[in-house]
């Protein structure tokens, strides 16, 4: 056996098991373990590889319209092992009600096929919920493993470079894969050159593990954004800079997390292509066509988070990786960090790059985020990014020409150790934007508002001593122990709105009504929406807001921070996939390599989609011709770039007036979702939009673990009266959940360049509060010696 492939087999097993436990380890702690001779980086490795072979599996079964089990199917091999699927499946009617009398659009059912990929191994495609007590939470889909790390050069087609020339039929790109080391090879490399005394101001990440959202480009792993795509080359020529920057500082690229394909699926534009079937809930599908589909740790029934970098998320909480980059659009890598008890930096745009090297779906949201268990430890990743001559600039995201003045010119991490000691944040004074913590009057929403509410006073206010002043909200009860502000939220957009966003005043709901009929009403009859008169009044559009913005009168009732967060599909994905896809092809023709998947054409000629809507979807965005607004100004570039300028005005004029150091919020009031479950009623989407504040105003935010709720309360479904589709409904069934049950998080935001005020009052908390807790079903298992 060659010494590549002992790395391969593990180490030593007659040696002694070492006192270190990686497991909730900190990068520092890591760092002093391997110092005293107690670890290897070999041994880490090998200890994630075996975390991954024991819980990284499929986590969900199909629903079937008659229940009965499947025939076996084969998987792609994910450590080492195939991945086995469940047979027994679920009969739709025991997650349908009354399906019996349904009488709509066929039915998307469950169903194992194979993969475009490699139509030797299978998939879940269509309807599905996850598996109780599953043992699995499915969040790596590909590991950085000679001979499984690619679908078009698996198994010999890896071979290592001293075991001889590759077998005839090899891919033209797989004599360059096959040079770059695979995760324990690379382990191997460092024990060897550094041994117990690494360079570590030099490799600030020696020896740190990593996973990355699908799309970031990896050279030495299958990249495809999660979807199954058969790709001539599934790998990349190159790095993402990110990823390239990681390797440069000692860490190891382990693994690629599981995501909803494409960054959340990226929407449909319309046209002529519409889904054959249906799917009633896609509620808890963070899903990869090739991936599959992660599953909550805390509760492996449940979504893994709101947001696509789930896999992300869960691959830290789990403690499969120790760090892991996600990419948010709007709630991609703050969902996973709520739903999984996790801290997470996301800098502001684009402070750090996504879009050069990476599958965006929306690039003016797009943006980088670091998952960790402690927050330390992402902003020692964060340090570590920066490239000593170029700084954070990445000269293929053009997002990346930022101010200077908005990144610190001091270490990140020199602020994220503030203390928990009592009396820590006295004279810091933080904004809580109450608009995150309304209920809607739904029982859904109580156990989380409630039990924040508390902590926000007992651990910020009581014990760190920081003073709170609340924003108000007509559906918000005041506390008479937290000062108010004199300038919230709903008063700055009055003032703002008129100046920077007229064109808000003029929405259209989706029935054709005024989204503002206050508004309307006030306005003289006259045709200021084409085609239809709305006003009642006296008043011209320009005298009300003349008016607004002064407080003569007062604002619409419902122009709040999260009715103004709606926007319409843009056709920025049609642009950048087709960017990406030809820049990829081209670096591979630098070495001499031909790559044919250039298009969105080709895309879906070689493409499969676990849903009939992402089928119909994507031949809608092949024939998205025109990049421009729509003629309402509602669709593309402007309305983005518009929202973004007030927002961050409104967040400015509502720090400046109140004397705020930066603001706290809950990231949701709500739990994670069934998967496959009900969404939820209308009243709690629009909780959800007023999350948007932050990536649409690509504001720096930072998500700290606050505590957990053991009571919940599912949405379920109704068949319509028509019986024709099955409608979300409130319920008041309360759910009780073994500890310790489902987390939540506070998200601490602040304006670019006050990070180290951000990072401080954050890491206080934390320090403070301990509300990490990690998922007992996934602890420790022994390691090799």
């Amino acid at each position: 056996m060659n010494e590549h492939a002992q790395i391969a087999a593990g180490i030593d097993a007659g040696a002694a098991t070492p006192a270190f436990q990686l497991e909730e380890a900190t990068i520092d702690a890591m760092h002093a373990a391997i110092r005293r001779g107690e670890i290897t980086v070999v041994q880490i490795v090998q200890h994630y590889i075996d975390r991954a072979r024991a819980f990284n599996g499929v986590a969900s079964l199909l629903v079937t319209e008659d229940g009965a089990p499947v025939a076996g199917a084969p998987g792609t091999v994910r450590a080492t092992t195939a991945l086995a699927f469940p047979t027994e499946t679920v009969k739709v009617s025991d997650v349908l009600p009354d399906y019996d009398r349904y009488k709509g659009k066929p039915l998307e059912f469950g169903r194992m096929e194979p993969t475009a990929s490699d139509p030797s191994v299978f998939q879940q495609y269509g309807m599905i919920v996850g598996k109780p007590d599953a043992g699995q939470v499915n969040a790596l889909g590909t590991l950085n493993i000679r001979g499984e790390r690619s679908v078009t050069c698996r198994g010999d087609f890896d071979r290592h470079p001293d075991d001889g020339p590759l077998p005839d039929g090899a891919p033209a790109g797989a004599e360059i894969l096959r040079r770059h080391p695979d995760a324990l090879e690379t382990a191997a490399a460092l024990d060897a050159a550094y041994g117990t005394n690494p360079d570590l101001e030099a490799m600030p990440l020696y020896g740190v593990v990593f996973s990355f959202k699908d799309p970031f480009d990896t050279k030495d792993m299958r990249s495809t954004g999660g979807g199954d795509a058969a790709y001539d080359m599934d790998v990349p020529a190159e790095d993402h800079v990110l990823v390239a920057q990681i390797r440069k500082k000692g860490g190891i690229i382990f693994a690629k997390a599981v995501n909803t394909e494409y960054n959340g699926r990226a929407g449909d534009p319309g046209g002529r292509h519409v889904p054959d079937k249906v799917l009633p809930s896609v509620l808890g599908y963070q899903r990869s066509s090739w991936g599959g589909n992660p599953s909550n740790p805390f509760d492996t029934t449940r979504a893994a988070s709101l947001g696509s970098s789930s896999g992300s998320g869960v691959s830290v909480n789990a403690n499969l990786c120790m760090i892991s980059l996600g990419e948010e659009t709007r709630a991609s890598c703050r969902g996973p960090s709520n739903h999984n008890s996790i801290a997470l930096i996301l800098p502001h745009k684009a402070m750090i790059g996504f879009d050069g090297g990476a599958i965006g779906a929306d690039i003016y949201c797009d943006r980088t985020g670091i998952h960790a268990r402690k927050i330390a430890d992402a902003a020692k990743v964060l340090d570590a990014l920066k490239d000593e001559s170029e700084g954070y600039y990445d000269p293929r995201d053009p997002f990346t020409t930022v101010p200077r003045s908005s990144v610190l010119q001091t270490p990140y991490l020199s602020h994220a150790r503030g203390s928990g000691e009592k009396g820590a944040l006295d004279g810091v004074r933080l904004g809580v934007v109450r608009e995150s913590m309304i209920t809607a009057g739904s029982k859904a929403a109580e156990p989380i508002t409630r039990a924040a509410a508390i902590e926000m006073k007992a651990v910020l206010k009581d014990h760190l001593g920081a003073t709170l002043v609340e924003s108000t909200d007509p559906r918000w009860t005041r506390d008479p122990e937290v000062e108010v502000m004199s300038v919230d939220f709903r008063v700055a957009l009055a003032r703002l709105v008129p100046v920077f966003m007229p064109d808000l005043m003029f929405r259209l709901k989706p029935d054709g009504t005024p989204l503002f009929a206050e508004f309307a009403a006030a306005i003289r009859p006259t045709e200021f929406w084409p085609g239809k008169v709305f006003g009642t009044g006296t008043m011209t559009p320009i005298d009300y807001l003349v008016a607004m913005a002064d407080g003569v009168i007062a604002p619409p009732s419902n122009l709040d921070i999260m009715t103004i967060q709606q926007q319409e599909l843009a056709t920025t994905f049609r642009f950048h996939l087709p960017q990406y896809l030809t820049r990829r092809a081209r670096d591979w023709k630098k070495k001499g390599v031909v790559e044919t998947l250039i298009n969105f054409e080709e895309m879906n000629k070689r493409s499969k989609y676990w849903g009939d809507d992402q089928r119909a979807a994507f031949l809608n965005w092949e024939e998205t011709v025109d990049p421009r607004n729509r003629l309402d100004g509602r669709q593309g570039v402007n309305e983005r770039i518009m929202l973004r300028e007030l927002l961050r005005r409104t967040d400015m004029m509502v720090l400046l007036e109140n004397k705020l150091d930066c603001f706290v919020r809950l990231h949701t009031p709500l739990p994670p979702a069934k998967i496959g479950g009900a969404t939820e009623p209308g009243t709690l989407q629009n909780l959800r939009l007023e999350s948007f504040y932050g990536p649409n105003a690509g504001l720096t935010e930072v998500l700290i673990p606050a505590g957990f709720v053991r009571t919940v309360y599912d949405p379920v479904f109704k068949l319509s009266e028509d019986g024709t589709r099955y409608v979300p409904t409130l319920s008041d069934t309360p759910t009780e959940l073994p500890a310790p049950g489902l987390p939540f998080s506070f998200t601490f935001r602040a304006e670019p360049g006050k990070e180290d005020i951000l990072l401080k009052v954050a890491s206080s908390y934390e320090n403070a509060s301990k509300r990490r807790v990690p998922p007992p079903a996934f602890g420790p298992i022994p390691m090799r010696g």
